[in-house]
């Protein structure tokens, strides 16, 4: 599993997740978030369009980032899920606490305050 931090976009920070989200990569994301949140990140979107293995561990990763984001006034977007990880996901019915958007582009979208 390779986590890579992307770009930063205000208080905007996305992590692409790359390969598996599971116990050996459970406690690299959980310092991960600790530094986001300290450094003033309050909305993270993690793209999962490389994610090909998720655990109930890397769910509960993703259950403990969700949590510590709405902690701090913050929210949590996913993106590019596909196949298995989708399926996982929407059968643990995490599909009523995250928000799913196709790509990065759409979920950064989701952040910007609505105009009337």
């Amino acid at each position: 599993m390779e986590l890579a931090l992307g770009e930063i976009d205000g208080d905007v920070m996305v992590v692409r997740v790359d390969g598996g989200l599971n116990q050996a990569t459970a406690q690299q994301i959980g310092e991960q978030v600790s530094a986001l949140v300290a450094g003033g990140v309050r909305h993270v979107i993690v793209d999962c369009s490389s994610l090909t293995v998720l655990s109930s561990i890397g769910i509960g990763v993703l259950l403990m980032l969700h949590t510590r984001m709405k902690h701090e006034g913050g929210d949590v977007r996913l993106c590019g899920l596909r196949g298995l990880v989708m399926q996982v996901l929407q059968l643990a019915k995490l599909d009523r606490m995250f928000q799913f958007y196709p790509d990065v582009g759409q979920a950064k979208l989701s952040f910007r305050p609505r105009s009337n």
